[in-house]
């Protein structure tokens, strides 16, 4: 074996070891990122139900959806006209956000989001199924299923 081969072997033995080091400090950033920054994460949340429940009541000129806040930091969002409820519990022990949506077909089961850190530790936001999940497109969706609409536009 000639000692270019030695030595190439060395290198690629030093470039995984190096790999699984950074591999592992960022995936401890990232978890002190979801610890630390998961109430700002709840409150985006939180923020972004209400805004679009707002911005729905303006369009509709009436309060379709009501967006209430219970003793327990939970949302609850009600449509006129209908007993169906969505509640969103926030689990800060276990970096959830739980969405129930009564108005879902029975075989539908929770939608259960993940607060994950992201970009080594500096942001954190909802994930689900190991990808981020876009906000806007839950929280539109569920809305429209509490209205007996339908998830999407036909």
């Amino acid at each position: 074996m000639s000692s270019n081969e030695t030595k190439r072997a060395a290198q690629e033995f030093l470039a995984a070891q190096f790999t699984e080091a950074a591999q592992i400090e960022e995936e401890r950033l990232n978890s002190q990122a979801a610890v630390i920054l998961a109430p700002t994460v709840w409150k985006r949340v939180a923020e972004t139900f209400v805004a679009q429940c707002e911005a729905w009541n303006a369009i509709t000129k009436t309060e379709s959806l009501s967006c209430k806040e219970t003793i327990l930091g939970d949302l609850r969002i009600r449509c006129a006209g209908k007993s169906d409820i969505i509640t969103v519990h926030y689990d800060s022990k276990k970096l959830q956000v739980i969405v129930k949506n009564t108005a879902r077909l029975e075989h539908e089961g929770d939608s259960t989001f993940f607060i994950d850190g992201y970009n080594r530790g500096t942001e954190a936001d909802l994930s689900r199924n190991n990808q981020r999940a876009n906000l806007d497109v839950v929280v539109l969706g569920e809305l429209r299923v509490l209205a007996g609409i339908g998830r999407t536009a036909k």
